[in-house]
């Protein structure tokens, strides 16, 4: 009993992280009160990945956002038409269930710095996010980690494809 108690310890200590998610930014990917599992394992970032940040920022929180662009790439955003952009290329995104219209103070279009990431909500007229400079790029080695699974609510059970 000792020997599992102290691998289940190691294990979320280690690999992977129990997470609730508070707001709205996510939506409809993740809702307020959903219960997902975060691995802590792979430390390289793709598009869609959906991640964790202890970054500190204006909201004073840990945030839940999806990487849009990494090191060297370059972000634009059109808000008349609501479309983001990255290295010339429109982005498909089926998760996102509104236009990109919210601006804030970032200036666009932008180069990310190596070893940042930018990061938006999928809720992208509800989501305080990098178009903001009150969060900004996101240091890679502030990311707790990528979602893997959501387990709560239980009608909603399914592994995120990142």
């Amino acid at each position: 009993v000792v020997s599992a108690v102290a691998v289940i310890a190691i294990v979320f200590t280690f690999v992977t992280r129990v997470l609730v998610v508070s707001g709205a930014s996510m939506n409809p990917t993740l809702n307020n009160g959903d219960t997902v599992a975060i691995s802590s394992l792979k430390r390289s970032f793709d598009y869609g990945d959906i991640v964790i940040v202890a970054q500190p920022n204006a909201m004073h929180k840990t945030l839940i956002k999806r990487v849009i662009a990494v090191g060297g790439d370059t972000v634009d955003i059109d808000f008349y038409k609501g479309t983001v952009s990255v290295n010339g290329q429109v982005l498909d995104e089926p998760y996102v269930n509104t236009p990109t219209n919210l601006s804030y103070d970032m200036t666009f279009p932008v180069t990310v710095p190596e070893g940042k990431l930018f990061v938006l909500g999928d809720n992208r007229n509800d989501s305080l996010d990098s178009r903001s400079t009150d969060i900004g790029f996101i240091n890679e080695n502030k990311v707790l980690g990528k979602v893997v699974f959501r387990f709560y609510p239980f009608d909603k059970i399914e592994i995120i494809k990142n």
